[in-house]
């Protein structure tokens, strides 16, 4: 395996932003034509592009695999073009890929080599790629996932971190029914002719996101998404996330 950590300037930000990339170490006297399948790993709220790879073993996890990791940094945009901030949104789902295809020619641009995953705020952020852009992303998974963010919003109107979600997302009023609303981008791409991906939902049962997980596993159930949900007893700590992203790489579609 190679681990690379890469600074590189993104004009939709105006920033330098990083990214920790694991890729395949393949035999060069060998080399397989095929492409390299691709997952996004996406960060939590209190993280960055560092994490993962601090908290878990993703590296070791993967090493058998044949499988690309990208693990960005988007501070602490939601994975969202900001009310007042920043296009993270653009950023991750439009230019990123874009930056890294230009950087890494042997990883495929298919659909079908390609997934996304994140925890906590990039659970939400990963089923936000699967929705919005599902012509890209064959198979999304979320850990913890805030995932019903209009309720989200609305709990925090009375917080001390009020401004924060009101500089995200603005008007939390208006959140539902919005391009932030995942459960209302879940109900717009079933009813489309878009590429419906899998989806893989996992959520402690002690989790305080726990209830906005149930709402999400719900919906998609009455919708036509292959839904792979689990849950088991854990709050929002990195020892039951390490546990599994494990299984998020053991469900993974990727063609062998």
């Amino acid at each position: 395996m190679a681990l690379l950590q890469v600074s590189f300037y993104s004009h939709t930000l105006g920033l330098n932003m990083q990214m920790n990339v694991i890729l395949p170490q393949q035999d060069p006297t060998n080399p397989t034509p095929r492409k390299i399948p691709v997952l996004y790993l996406l960060h939590g709220r209190s993280d960055d592009h560092s994490t993962w790879l601090r908290q878990t073993s993703i590296e070791r996890y993967v090493s058998e695999m044949n499988l690309a990791v990208i693990m960005p940094s988007v501070h602490l945009s939601y994975y969202t073009d900001m009310v007042h901030g920043n296009k993270y949104w653009t950023f991750v789902s439009e230019e990123l890929p874009k930056i890294v295809h230009s950087f890494f020619h042997n990883l495929s641009d298919k659909r079908e080599d390609n997934f996304v995953a994140g925890l906590s705020m990039g659970g939400y952020g990963a089923l936000k790629m699967g929705l919005a852009v599902s012509q890209n992303f064959c198979a999304v998974a979320s850990l913890s996932g805030a995932l019903d963010i209009s309720s989200r919003c609305l709990s925090r109107q009375n917080s001390r971190d009020k401004q924060y979600w009101f500089d995200v997302f603005g008007d939390p009023q208006q959140v539902k029914d919005s391009k932030n609303d995942l459960l209302a981008l879940a109900s717009t791409l079933a009813t489309s002719n878009k590429p419906l991906p899998k989806v893989y939902l996992w959520c402690g049962t002690e989790d305080f996101l726990y209830d906005l997980n149930i709402t999400m596993k719900n919906h998609l159930e009455a919708l036509p998404f292959d839904l792979t949900y689990e849950e088991s007893p854990g709050d929002h700590q990195w020892k039951y996330w390490d546990a599994q992203i494990q299984r998020v790489l053991q469900w993974l579609p990727i063609k062998k």
